[in-house]
């Protein structure tokens, strides 16, 4: 036996065995890959041109078919249908492959060479000994093929008899079936059936002992060896119980106790525990009454905070508990309720803040009310509540319209209520002064509203601002707060003891007792409200109603309002920052819309007055006054607003715009009835018109305040005085610079219409321009006013009084100038246009008066003879009629004018006496005829110079003779009519 446990039956390998023979390492022998050409070369080049490429290969028939390099098809059928290259066609060697010869065998066969050598001496040495290995090959073959004569069927591993299939397969049921003449049948297939079976038994029993023989060896060591294992294992257990008692023993004298000791600190800790559950659970049962408590005293946010906190421990701390499944629904269907009684309440306090009489000087009604309610609203989502503030203002602005007009109606005993049922109607049978009054009380009123509504909506926003304001602290404190932690739990020791008994960390066990305190503490802060009540006066106290896993969720910390209310800002306040920006926003915009109410509303009150035309027949007084208050009113409005609102100063423009439309169609048809009725001579000026024209002259472009008594005293002067300047007028011009006036005191009252008031302006002045013309120039007063003629005074005085509107139109333009903005000084240039026209129309006056002497001239040398008696008869009259003309022009022109006047006809009256002189051959040869020439010259120069003003008028009379004396040169010299209507012109310039 001690020999066959040194023997093994398992046969040794040989070194020539083909079945254990070692592998070759396939590495050593394979020869290194070489890299592969590039199957895709360049596009060939000059140079090869016709090395063949991958383009040259075809790879179909179609390809070589449709080759389009083909010169020609050939007739036969080979290279008609295959091409050219069918027929003599060479092979060319590949360019991507290598020519192999014998010497890329060379380095193969000296390694295999030396390897033969080795191979060839190893076996001389060690001849194959395979006789085991045939016997065993042999046997091997043997018993496979007695194996493959056993069905598959019973080699598969998950063989059972209990299935069916498996069963019909070895057992089939004809084998069996002895009923009718089959029965001698039956039984020999199924003897045979059985004796097959039998064989495959053999087999495979045979093949069993055959391994085990062969295994024989291994199994009679096994079971030497188990009598030793058995030794090995009683000794074994011997040390493993000897190990337990020790074990046991120091278990006994060193963990017990102290094990004991932990079991009772945790068994502590947990009735701790159990007696903050049971006061937790008395005080959520005393949730409901507190709430009912808090909102009969209308502290919703107090009761909201305890509901939160409330529900907030129902799912955290009293989970599962029984006692409180119905609980938590309650408190969801409380908080709708006060949803509801904070969306009420809300508009119950707009509804008593808006409508208190006006007269009250306090801003706010009730604030700390006002923060409580927008805090709980805040805190749930309500953020509709600015609707119902808006809402509620539009009610507020009808009703203190309604109730300003029942005021004022009551108060006039001319308007009988009975006979008269509409409001609107009574309102409008109020005269302008009444009406007035009604109009300042009701701007008087919206303006105490707003400021009302300004107040309460600071309120607001304040409170919006302070929620926002806490978020974003915390925010940060939280960051803070997580670095911290972050920064602790990587200083902490991860080596942590663990009991096994309890399944608990040993440090949790005595971490937990030191941390319930500080817990308890942190709720007690929590749930510590400024408003609220005990729960109960037999209830647990408030620092123990909470546990640590609440409290560490929700902090809260005091904000102070601008009224000084103290409100607790609780960190769960639902609202993000951007939904509490754009809340504050909204705030904001609903203060604009309340200026934007109180503004449609006196528009609406307006219209409503202006339905009859009312509006449209006010005078300019009663309108600027109109104008003034409601600018004051828009003043206001901006200035508590904020913003400046455009439907009042919208609906005051287009009633501006009416106005001056109706203001300048007064005045100019004033102005034309004015013109129509003017006769053209020289008025009387009245003292208030001097006055006016002094005021002018002072800087102030203002219609002067009516003196009494003294304007009676004061008789009317001749002329008007400007700048130390006389100007002799006619009546429409000094009403004419009254308007002119009243339409700059009208810009300055109403600035908003400065732009229409200039075109309108501008307008007139044209109007008067081009009428007086047609009356005086184009002598259309013959007809109007029925006068016989047009006389030179007339033409003189139309003169003046052009100049007069001339002198007093850069005034005009500097006074728009100062009241327009510089983007529209482009519409000054009307007064510039307006300058030209009347120095153009003064300019046709005075060539209008040459012409009337000039064609007296005419008419009267042309009868002119050199002869006696001196001076002659043309002479005299000619001077009569210079006299005339003076005496006309000399007391309603200046005598500048008057001068340049007389000038130009003088000139005129030289041209006609020379060619009369050069009709009638009379040349300064110091004759007869030239004497009585200059006899009859100088009494017209004297009598000239007489005049008054013309004294030292430099006449030049030596123009009138010839220079030269040939008569060929003075017949040629025959002046013509259009030769001296060009030197009119020359004189004129």
């Amino acid at each position: 036996m001690a020999s066959s446990h040194s023997s093994s039956p398992v046969p040794q390998r040989s070194s020539s065995d083909v079945f254990f023979k070692k592998e070759v390492d396939p590495t050593k022998h394979i020869r290194p890959v070489q890299s592969l050409p590039d199957v895709c070369p360049k596009e060939p080049t000059v140079t090869d041109q016709h090395r063949w490429t991958i383009y040259h290969s075809k790879v179909n028939l179609p390809a070589a078919l449709n080759d389009p390099r083909l010169a020609k098809r050939e007739s036969d059928f080979f290279t008609k249908t295959w091409g050219l290259d069918f027929v003599d066609t060479e092979v060319i060697p590949s360019f991507y492959l290598p020519q192999i010869n014998k010497e890329h065998f060379t380095v193969y066969q000296q390694e295999i060479s030396q390897r033969e050598k080795i191979h060839e001496r190893c076996k001389k040495i060690c001849p194959p000994k395979d006789t085991f290995d045939r016997t065993l090959l042999h046997t091997h073959d043997k018993s496979r093929t007695d194996l493959e004569q056993v069905p598959k069927i019973f080699m598969k591993p998950d063989f059972a008899l209990d299935d069916s299939l498996t069963f019909n397969s070895v057992l089939p049921w004809s084998h069996f079936n002895t009923a009718g003449g089959k029965g001698n049948r039956d039984a020999a297939s199924s003897k045979l059936l059985q004796e097959k079976l039998s064989h495959y038994l053999d087999i495979v029993e045979v093949n069993i002992a055959h391994q085990i023989s062969l295994r024989s060896e291994a199994f009679f060591h096994a079971m030497t060896s188990q009598h030793e294992l058995q030794d090995y294992l009683k000794k074994t257990s011997q040390a493993v119980k000897m190990l337990r008692d020790k074990i046991a023993q120091i278990d006994k004298v060193m963990c017990e106790g102290s094990l004991h000791i932990l079991r009772l600190a945790l068994t502590r800790n947990n009735c701790v525990k159990v007696y903050n559950k049971l006061k937790l659970m008395a005080t959520v049962h005393q949730t409901q009454p507190t709430v009912q408590v808090l909102l009969s005293t209308s502290e919703f946010v107090g009761a909201l905070d305890l509901i939160a906190t409330t529900q907030e421990v129902l799912q955290q701390e009293l989970q599962g508990i029984h006692s409180f499944r119905h609980l938590g629904s309650q408190l969801c269907e409380l908080e709708k309720l006060i949803d509801k009684m904070m969306i009420a309440e809300f508009s119950t306090y707009s509804h008593s803040d808006l409508n208190r009489p006006l007269e009250d000087d306090c801003q706010i009604l009730e604030e700390e009310r006002l923060v409580s309610l927008v805090f709980g609203l805040l805190k749930q989502r309500k953020l509709n509540f600015l609707e119902i503030y808006s809402e509620e203002m539009i009610i507020t602005a009808k009703n203190i319209i309604k109730q300003c007009v029942i005021n004022k109606v009551s108060q006039i005993e001319d308007i009988d209520t009975d006979v008269v049922l509409k409001l609107a109607d009574q309102m409008r049978m109020l005269n302008f002064l009444q009406w007035f009054d009604l109009l300042k009380d009701i701007f008087s009123k919206f303006t105490i509203f707003l400021q009302r509504v300004k107040a309460t909506l600071n309120i607001i926003h304040s409170v919006v601002l302070s929620v926002l304001d806490k978020n974003q602290r915390t925010r940060e404190l939280e960051e803070i707060s997580q670095q911290k932690n972050a920064a602790k739990d990587n200083s902490l020791d991860t080596e942590v003891a663990y009991l096994i008994h309890e399944g608990m960390f040993i440090s949790d066990a005595f971490s937990e007792s030191e941390l319930t305190p500080i817990a308890i503490d942190a709720t007690s802060q929590r749930n510590a409200s400024p408003n609220s009540e005990p729960c109960s006066s037999d209830s647990v106290s408030e620092p123990e109603c909470t546990t640590d896993s609440s409290s560490s969720k929700e902090q809260t910390s005091s904000s102070v309002t601008p009224g000084a209310v103290d409100i607790m800002v609780n960190e769960d306040m639902k609202l993000t920052d951007l939904e509490l920006g754009k809340l504050a926003n909204n705030v904001q915009e609903l203060l604009y819309s309340a200026s934007d109410i109180c503004h449609d509303r006196a528009v609406k009150f307006l219209m409503s007055r202006a339905k009859d035309g009312f509006l449209e027949k006010l005078n300019s007084t009663e309108f600027i006054t109109l104008s003034r208050l409601m600018e004051t009113f828009i003043l206001e409005t901006e200035q508590i607003c904020g913003r400046k609102s455009m439907s009042l100063l919208g609906a005051l423009q287009s009633q501006a715009n009416k106005f001056v439309n109706r203001f300048h169609e007064e005045r100019k048809t004033k102005l034309s009835l004015l013109l129509d009725n003017e006769r053209w001579k020289q008025a009387d000026v009245p003292a208030e018109f001097q006055d006016l024209v002094d005021s002018i002259a002072d800087g102030k472009i203002a219609l002067p305040e009516k003196k009494s008594g003294a304007t009676e005293e004061r008789k009317p002067a001749e002329v008007l005085i400007v700048e130390g300047q006389q100007y002799a007028v006619v009546g429409t011009v000094l009403l004419l610079i009254r308007i002119i006036l009243e339409y700059c005191q009208c810009v300055d009252n109403i600035p908003s219409v400065t732009t229409d008031m200039l075109t309108r302006l501008s307008d007139l002045l044209k109007y008067f321009n081009s009428r007086s013309c047609q009356l005086v120039l184009g002598a259309g007063a013959l007809q109007v006013v029925g006068l016989k003629t047009i006389t030179t005074k007339n033409l003189a005085l139309s003169s003046r009084c052009l100049q007069l509107i001339v002198h007093y139109i850069p005034v005009i333009r500097a006074h728009f100038e100062a009241r327009l903005q510089p983007k529209q000084y482009s519409m000054l240039r009307h007064f510039d246009h307006i300058t030209k026209d009347y120095h153009d129309h003064i300019a046709e006056i005075s060539a209008k008066l040459v012409a009337i002497m000039d064609s007296l001239f005419d008419k009267l040398l042309s009868k002119y003879e050199v002869k006696a008696p001196v001076p002659s008869a043309c002479f005299r009259n000619i001077c009569k009629q210079m006299a005339k003309m003076h005496e006309a022009i000399f007391d309603l022109l200046p005598e500048e004018q008057t001068q340049m006047l007389f000038l130009r006809i003088n000139a005129s009256y030289k041209l006609h006496l020379k060619k009369q002189l050069s009709h009638l051959n009379v040349i300064n040869d110091g004759g007869p005829q030239n004497g009585l020439v200059t006899a009859d010259v100088a009494f017209y120069t004297g009598n000239l110079q007489a005049l008054k003003g013309l004294k030292d008028l430099d006449l030049n009379m030596a123009e009138i003779w010839e220079q030269k004396s040939n008569s060929k040169l003075i017949k040629q010299a025959a002046y013509s009519k259009t030769r001296m209507e060009e030197l009119e012109n020359v004189i004129d310039s």
